[in-house]
């Protein structure tokens, strides 16, 4: 045992040693848990304890104002579930020194046998007894086998079905209110699907559906399947009716149609098992599986009146969450995470490992205050990768990918508030938007962004809504192209009630739509470079009081610029078309009235002749016209993320 200072006194608190320093006075306590360790134990390293809960209401038993650590052996900690509360504050949770503790919100499952020439089957154990954090019975809705996240039955195995459901109601945006008129219940809960799609003995109890929509979409289950009249009823209701946007894609998941492919698997709900196709090569006997029962592992629970303040979790691995069968909204915000965090202030998630969970990696709703989440791995999420909302969060240095397996909606770093920084993420394989928030006097800086918009549209590689004086600088979207119709994919995308914000030294690579403004007024985009090859669109619908100054935009084909009107100030832009190829377009709201191919005063067409574009390097040739404009060169060799700091 070291004891610090002059001043000393060792105590024994729970059967643990308690420092007393005299150059702080401050108390410290330190418990220690690992997976052979055992509750009844002292909770010392030598004696662990063998769960976080037993550590955590040891630590509260301590008195007031003593720093408190949980220290975790390396291992697997199965069925894990912890509520920290506003008692809870100041708390430290740990990986031991050079150990990694891998916290799982459910269990392996054994007993596995033979079914058919190519599936295995287990039968579920009972439920396990959790104080909180799970539904209740088993509903599996992610599967991790080996460490790694595996598809489930999905009909038809590639693509989407197309139903015949009609909605013809008008979409007045959303701070038009939505709707034109409210949908009706039977209109939400109404799917008609089209002849010989569907099988006739489609089992109610197991399947689900996914009705996607414009930007999002909704999984729910099945109430009724009337098939002389090819209508399926949907129990929840989604959240917007099939039909709407004259969308017509669904999908029918965990049927016994859907289990062609090895790796993939269904939870047959009315039998209690778990069927599974391995894959070549995969010895049943010698797999993990795990099965989630938590929608949250780590909760951090406060109270608007009561935060949870200065809470830090640090080299931790998070795996195996599932969630309930609800509609999940817009990017999945009514889903739950790996950890989730309500009323907190100043609480911190550092080099964490998220992956194969069912819901978010990470979910802060309700304002935070200070959130920081730092040097983290997010990947293979049913919905988003990390969700932060409140003012002065700091999301930074972080790694996300492979999210949105079970909800295309969701994005992958997606929040709201004020005074955010969001910078030197590295966020790629995304089916939607890759950063999504609603935040004002923010900072979006060196974030390298690809390979993401792969299944929805209208979004972008960074998404801004409703947000007043904020930054996005410095950042590379590069490597997707549009798959839907209709707004597609952009890079940077300033949409409704936009204002005073700033799009400036980013990089547009082999991306079609670099910039998309909608509703937006009175921002600027500046000394940004845009290099696409193929045709290319810059636009601004029902915009207004934009400055476009020392931009280069240079592509192969067509430069199309639709709401050229919006568009205030031009100064020292230069645009460049191999085909010779520019029309500036005026619009009256979304429909063409003018094309000119006039530029105006503050445009330059030439060749910028930038140094390597294709591999990113685009700073100026010594005879670029550029730097006769006095354009500043970019350089963005430092998005992404940067080696920790230990």
């Amino acid at each position: 045992m070291k004891l610090d200072g002059n001043c000393q006194v060792a105590l024994s608190t729970v059967g643990l040693i308690v420092v007393l320093s005299t150059s702080t006075c401050a108390l410290s306590a330190e418990f220690w848990v690992a997976p052979n360790g055992d509750d009844a134990g002292k909770g010392t390293r030598q004696e662990p304890f063998a769960t976080l809960p037993r550590a955590r209401d040891a630590a509260r038993a301590l008195p007031p104002g003593q720093e408190r650590r949980i220290v975790l052996r390396e291992g697997k900690y199965f069925n894990t579930h912890i509520t920290l509360a506003p008692q809870d504050s100041g708390l430290i949770i740990v990986a031991a020194p050079g150990e990694q503790p891998i916290l799982c919100g459910g269990q392996a499952i054994t007993g596995w046998n033979r079914e058919g020439s190519h599936f295995c089957a287990a039968a579920l154990p009972d439920y396990p007894k959790l104080p909180a954090g799970g539904l209740g019975r088993w509903e599996i809705r992610s599967l991790q086998v080996n460490g790694t996240w595996r598809p489930r039955a999905r009909f038809p195995a590639q693509g989407e079905l197309l139903h015949e459901t009609v909605f013809n109601v008008r979409w007045m945006s959303t701070t038009g209110g939505g709707w034109e008129r409210k949908p009706t219940r039977e209109e939400l809960t109404t799917l008609i699907y089209r002849e010989g799609d569907l099988p006739t003995d489609l089992e109610i109890g197991n399947v689900e559906i996914t009705v996607f929509h414009k930007w999002d979409e909704s999984c729910v289950g099945i109430a009724q399947n009337d098939v002389a009249n090819r209508i399926l009823r949907l129990r929840p209701a989604p959240g917007h009716p099939p039909g709407a946007f004259n969308v017509k894609r669904y999908v029918i998941w965990n049927t016994r149609e859907g289990l062609q492919t090895p790796g993939q698997w269904r939870h047959d709900r009315v039998t209690q098992r778990l069927i599974y196709y391995p894959l070549p090569g995969e010895d049943i006997s010698k797999l993990e599986v795990i099965v989630p029962a938590v929608t949250t592992i780590i909760r951090l629970q406060g109270a608007e009146r009561e935060k949870v303040k200065a809470i830090t979790l640090r080299g931790l691995t998070l795996t195996g969450t599932t969630v309930p069968l609800i509609s999940g909204g817009f990017a999945a915000r009514n889903l739950d995470g790996a950890v989730s965090l309500s009323n907190t202030e100043d609480c911190s998630l550092d080099r964490l490992t998220i992956r194969c969970v069912g819901g978010h990696g990470v979910k802060a709703g309700g304002m935070q205050s200070g959130a920081r989440v730092v040097n983290c791995e997010v990947t293979q999420c049913g919905a988003g990768g990390v969700y932060v909302e409140g003012t002065g969060a700091v999301i930074s240095n972080n790694y996300i990918s492979s999210v949105g397996r079970s909800y295309p909606s969701a994005v992958a770093l997606q929040g709201g508030g004020t005074g955010v920084v969001v910078s030197h993420n590295e966020i790629h394989d995304c089916p939607y938007s890759a950063i999504c928030y609603s935040a004002s006097e923010s900072v979006f800086e060196g974030n390298l962004i690809y390979d993401c918009m792969k299944v929805l549209g209208d979004g972008a590689a960074i998404y801004l809504s409703g947000a007043t004086g904020s930054v996005l600088r410095g950042n590379v979207a590069r490597d997707f192209r549009d798959v839907t119709p209709g707004h597609g994919a952009s890079a940077y995308y300033l949409d409704e009630r936009c204002t005073k914000c700033v799009v400036e030294k980013n990089l547009a690579l082999r991306v079609a739509h670099p910039t998309h403004n909608h509703m937006a007024t009175n921002n600027a985009i500046r000394n940004n470079v845009f290099v696409v090859p193929e045709n290319t669109r810059l636009t601004f619908p029902r915009c207004d009081g934009f400055t476009f100054e020392r931009n280069i935009v240079m592509a192969e084909g067509r430069i199309r610029v639709e709401g050229v009107q919006a568009i205030t100030n031009w100064h020292k832009n230069v645009l460049f078309s191999r085909t010779g190829s520019i029309e500036l377009v005026e619009l009256d709201r979304y429909r063409a009235i003018g094309t000119t191919t006039h530029l105006p005063d503050g445009v330059l067409l030439a060749d910028p002749r930038l140094r390597d574009p294709q591999n990113a390097n685009v700073a100026f040739e010594r005879d670029s016209p550029a730097l006769t404009l006095g354009i500043v060169p970019i350089d963005v060799t430092t998005a992404g993320r940067k080696p920790p700091k230990r």
